[in-house]
Order: C-alpha cells, then structure tokens, then sequence
C-alpha cells in the first residue's frame, strides 16, 4: 500500500482531462499465477515493492527497499499521439544504514515505451531507465539500481507461495467497498547478491518481503495516510497490518493477516489491528512528527498478541520534494520474533492521491 505516494509525481505529467474508465477493484476475483506477477495496465495504479534487511561483510545489517510503480494517468485513451503518456512508470530506492543515521535514497521515471520503461503483461518485467525488476523461469526475482550513493543487485528466491491478502487477494482500504486493492506478499525471500558504495562492491544476504497491489481507488473518507508494516517472523510466520489514518489520527480503516508457521492464515476485520505509538522522532528538514516505535497489537483467536516495532534508527524519513514526491517514513524495523519494514505516510502532509 505504501508504494501509492508515487501517485503524487502525477503533477509532472501534462495530461489531459481524463476520460479513461478505470476497472474497479470488487471481492471475488481469481488470482493466477504467474499472471499476477505482471502488469495490470487497465488500473490506475500498481507496484512492485520490496524491503528487507542484508547482512555487510562487517557483521552488520542494513535496511533496504526497491519499488516499481505503475500509472495510467487520466488522459484520452483515443488520443493517437504516440508520446501521449498511457503508462507512466516511476521507480524509487533506499538504503538505511544505522551508522550513517540518515537515508540514502535515489529515483527513476519515465514514460512507458522508447525504450525508457515498460512493465510487462503476464510475468514480473519491470524497467525505468537503466534500474529493472524481472522474474526468471525458475521463479526467482532478480532486481538492479544504481543511484549515486549506492547499488544494489539482488536476486530473491521464494521459499513460501504467494499470501493472498485481504479476502482472497481483495483487501479493502476504507468503508466503502470500492476503496480498496488487489494485494498478495511473498515473505521470506532469500537475498543473495551485491551492495556498491564508494565503488567497493562487498556481497550482501539477507531476507526480504515482495508486496504487489494494484487499485484505481485506493484512499477516500477523508483518509489522509497510514501505518503499514510488513514482518519477517522468525519461526516461518509472516505478519502484514496496516490502519488508514484521517484528521486527527482517527483510525478510518484496519486490517492484515498472520500467517503462522504451520502455514495456516488469520485475517484481521478492522477492529483486530491497534498501532501505540511508544517514541516519537520529529523531522529537523520537515518538522513531521512520526511514531517511529510502536506497539503493534493484533487480536487473534487465542488471544491478543503484541509486537514492538523498533526502527534500526529513527531518522528514515524519506524527503523526495526534489523529484516531485512527497515526504514520508519508511524504515527497517525489529521486534521480538522477527523484523521487517514500518511505513508512515500522511505526517508531514496529508496525502492526496
């Protein structure tokens, strides 16, 4: 869900008064694979999102995450003009490393087609530029950015099928039934590859988690963001929740899922999911004030079960204005029993989208 404030460079983009009718997202659809690892161009909007933590040669972890968007602005379809933008993809990266205290970050974008972007229908083939995401035969993702910081090559290897989030892939962000996404994770991907900083290239492993959504109506009644997070646990378990955020902090829209390690799903109703804030960090470049450590509190069958979410530093806000983007906090997080990624959008400014 995180991956939407790409919307936002929307305002870059010249188009003209939309006409396009985009599908809306509805409970009952039929999820095929790998099918849904590929674009879905009739949308609005869609990402490919991936965050995880790596191990450095020197023992220590670093945060990181890549994510690929995907948007079809509201132009005329009819138009014939081939440099009318009809998919525009936006790519965006960064590195949390505890000892630098701050983020490194970079961005890619461009319109689909020239040689410059696509997304692929049917399988995972994402490139901007010279940065791409692809899936291979064997079904293992492979990605490469380079940003003036830093590079990453990676490859993710599955070790678990897709997790259907929501009601069989339909995950439903606010009151109204439309407001909602198509949404499955892959957790507990494998890292193996490389980490470029100051051209020493060093060799990276880790653990990541693949979320991918796809929606043409994502936030409505007056929802200005949310916390999200997604978790590694450490006994096979994976664990996603999220809450939509309106005016005042009031909790607008809830849910999640656990899946335990005997592969069995719990899917959380709106009322099962609680984020505490614990501490507060404010922003010295935006004066955003972000619960960077919360309490997470999920209810379950046999009761309610509590995670402490504790950034690796608390100064992850990432301030892309430069490229258009908006302003928002996404950090590597550990709790007891496994780690994972904290998103929070909304803080500095609410979020349109």
């Amino acid at each position: 869900m995180r991956r939407m404030v790409a919307l936002a460079s929307l305002v870059l983009i010249a188009a003209t008064p939309a006409t396009t009718d985009y599908p809306v997202v509805r409970p009952g659809a039929r999820f095929s694979f790998p099918r849904e690892h590929g674009a879905h161009p009739a949308f609005r909007t869609e990402w490919w999102y991936v965050t995880g933590l790596v191990k450095i040669a020197d023992g220590r972890d670093l945060g990181f995450q890549i994510t690929f968007f995907r948007t079809t602005p509201g132009s005329d379809p009819a138009n014939p003009s081939r440099f009318a933008p009809k998919q525009v993809l936006f790519a965006h990266a960064a590195l949390s490393d505890p000892r630098l205290g701050h983020l490194l970050h970079g961005e890619r974008a461009a319109r689909a087609g020239f040689g410059l972007a696509g997304a692929r229908i049917g399988d995972t083939d994402v490139r901007v530029q010279d940065w791409h995401i692809r899936r291979l035969a064997d079904g293992r993702f492979v990605t490469k950015v380079a940003t003036p910081d830093f590079a990453l090559a990676l490859t993710l290897t599955p070790h678990q099928p897709p997790l259907l989030e929501g009601r069989d892939g339909y995950s439903q962000k606010g009151p109204r039934p439309e407001q909602a996404s198509y949404y499955y994770s892959i957790p507990h991907l494998a890292v193996t590859g490389s980490l470029t900083r100051s051209r020493q290239v060093q060799p990276v492993t880790g653990q990541a988690w693949l979320d991918r959504e796809w929606s043409s109506d994502y936030l409505g009644g007056g929802a200005i963001g949310w916390d999200w997070t997604g978790l590694n646990l450490d006994d096979g378990g994976a664990l996603m929740a999220f809450r939509i955020r309106g005016s005042g902090g009031k909790q607008v829209w809830a849910g999640g899922s656990l899946r335990r390690a005997d592969g069995r799903v719990v899917r959380f109703a709106p009322g099962d999911v609680r984020f505490d804030p614990l501490k507060q960090w404010r922003s010295p470049r935006t004066g955003a004030l972000y619960p960077v450590t919360q309490r997470l509190s999920i209810r379950l069958p046999e009761g309610v079960r509590r995670f402490d979410l504790n950034p690796l530093f608390a100064d992850q806000e990432l301030d892309a204005r430069r490229s258009g983007m908006p302003v928002y906090w996404e950090g590597a997080v550990r709790t007891s029993g496994g780690s994972g990624y904290l998103e929070l959008t909304g803080y500095a400014d609410p979020l349109k989208m």
